[in-house]
């Protein structure tokens, strides 16, 4: 199966980042951009081949109400990834946590550094933003997702039996992690 992914060339809002890879004296930049409504179909193209759940619009929806917290990524203007996040209102209060909808990156380009950036912009916004929780669900079998995330400070906070509907197995574990807002002074 083939999947064929749009190049796209930087935007003012896009962040590079060079590095030195893939061959002698060939520099690679990876870059993120945000997701809008003329480049969703990245986002879903990912997803296809990335997950083994198929998203409605509310997820799509919900990416794009998150503004800077669903990023693509790109390799020498390929999209090989993204993060998809939700903002929620934390229960009995005006507290906004962010849930991570879906981190992923396409395997040929995994072990170069993408999730991490992808990661630490959802992390860098939360500090910037004072929002202290970011949780996620992880398919228990996920060991390389689980430990991915433990090396960002996550840690497992509860087990959820039967969170799949149509995936083995069918459980989960939430990744919490809490971060002391930052004072920044003025």
């Amino acid at each position: 199966m083939v999947f064929s992914f749009a190049h796209r060339h930087a935007t003012p809002n896009s962040q590079i980042q060079t590095f030195p890879r893939m061959g002698a004296g060939r520099e690679v930049s990876i870059s993120l951009d945000g997701v809008r409504d003329k480049n969703l179909m990245q986002l879903k193209k990912l997803n296809l081949a990335l997950f083994p759940v198929r998203y409605n619009d509310k997820y799509y929806a919900d990416a794009l109400a998150s503004g800077e917290f669903t990023k693509l990524a790109y390799y020498s203007d390929i999209c090989v990834g993204a993060i998809a996040c939700r903002l929620e209102k934390k229960e009995g209060g005006g507290q906004v946590r962010v849930y991570i909808m879906t981190l992923g990156v396409l395997a040929p380009y995994r072990g170069l550094g993408i999730g991490t950036k992808l990661l630490n912009h959802a992390l860098d916004l939360c500090s910037k933003q004072n929002i202290s929780e970011v949780y996620l669900h992880v398919q228990t079998n996920n060991e390389d997702a689980i430990n991915f995330y433990k090396k960002f400070g996550f840690e497992i906070t509860e087990t959820i039996q039967n969170y799949y509907t149509n995936i083995t197995p069918p459980d989960c574990y939430v990744l919490t992690r809490y971060t002391v807002p930052s004072t920044t002074k003025k």
